[in-house]
């Protein structure tokens, strides 16, 4: 007795063909870097900011979204460059132009460092099923890490 029909063999196999030539699974099963994240002082472990990322067309952008020290909530980036020189630290973008790079990780992008106004290429892959973020800051070899906290 054949418990399937021609017509459930058929759309199953459209399904499994769709599944070997779509790989999607592999975005949709790994943590994203997507959320609100709390930044971690690497030398003092204090907490600095929160800093929520979002995704629009496949594009990650983060900006600064709370300061937590009272009195840097007005700062400026003095030490910045062009159109962010001088403007407030609080509401700005530093993490532009990221994208998937298909290991579970996010790259290709930018992050501006607001307290010296210094530019990296960065690498962002979420650990601990997202709960904690590795935001690696790199230029050529050298790189800095930084571990983040999922806030929501």
């Amino acid at each position: 007795m054949n418990l399937l029909t021609k017509k459930s063999k058929k759309i199953l196999l459209l399904a499994l063909l769709a599944g070997s030539l779509f790989n999607t699974s592999e975005v949709f099963a790994n943590p994203t870097p997507v959320g609100l994240w709390k930044t971690i002082n690497e030398e003092t472990n204090e907490a600095k900011s929160y800093v929520r990322i979002t995704e629009q067309d496949g594009v990650l952008t983060g900006k600064i979204e709370k300061i937590l020290n009272k009195a840097k909530q007005d700062a400026l980036c003095t030490e910045c460059d062009g159109d962010k020189k001088n403007q407030p630290m609080l509401g700005m973008t530093i993490i532009e132009d990221v994208i998937y790079a298909g290991d579970g990780s996010w790259e290709d992008g930018e992050i501006l460092d607001p307290n010296n106004g210094k530019t990296y290429s960065v690498r962002l892959t979420p650990q601990q099923n997202g709960e904690k973020l590795e935001v690696r800051g790199y230029v050529g070899f050298f790189y800095r890490n930084q571990y983040w906290l999922k806030v929501e």
